[in-house]
């Protein structure tokens, strides 16, 4: 990981501790019925805000730790936080929350997207890790999340952002190998 690649990952923390502000926080938390109202906004912010900043701190962890480990580019990174926040958004508005906030929706997708991308990139290997966050997804659908994440976050785990990030970053990375991997034909 690069020096400037640590600064963007600094200016994505910064954002988030911004959003933090109770004045500012009021503005973008994922809310279904300000959503409705004309708030589109939020589909895409309340990733970016958290309910206290035990839960900040545990997802700007992960997203160090995912960055670490799969090293994307800087493009990459901003593209799929964009991407997949604005499709776990989207996919809320598909469930019965009425209220959302936190990054971990968009780190199942990240997390899933270069795992797969890996997959097929041919680290057979990395098939475990899709495993694994499928068989943790799976788990906290059927059975809930652990209390101890409750506690700490201090709200219910919306393991509904999860299942929509793990399935949206498969998704994009399956399309994304698909589409390098069809020939575009040319015109004659």
């Amino acid at each position: 990981m690069t020096f400037s690649f640590v600064i963007r990952l600094a200016l994505i923390s910064l954002f988030c501790l911004v959003l933090q502000i109770p004045e500012i926080q009021h503005w973008v938390i994922w809310d279904r019925g300000l959503i409705s109202n004309g708030e589109w906004w939020r589909i895409v912010t309340g990733n970016f805000s958290h309910t206290n900043l035990a839960h900040l701190a545990m997802n700007l962890a992960g997203l160090v730790v995912i960055c670490y480990l799969f090293t994307p580019t800087k493009k990459a990174l901003y593209v799929l936080l964009a991407l997949l926040s604005l499709t776990t958004g989207l996919g809320l508005l598909l469930t019965p929350l009425n209220a959302y906030l936190g990054l971990s929706g968009v780190l199942h997708g990240l997390f899933a997207y270069w795992a797969l991308s890996e997959c097929l990139g041919g680290r057979k290997s990395s098939i475990w890790l899709i495993v694994g966050v499928v068989a943790k997804v799976t788990w906290e659908t059927l059975f809930g999340a652990s209390q101890s994440t409750i506690d700490l976050i201090a709200a219910n785990v919306a393991t509904e952002a999860h299942a929509i990030g793990t399935v949206a970053g498969l998704l994009f990375s399956l399309g994304y190998w698909l589409y390098n991997r069809v020939p575009l034909q040319q015109n004659s």
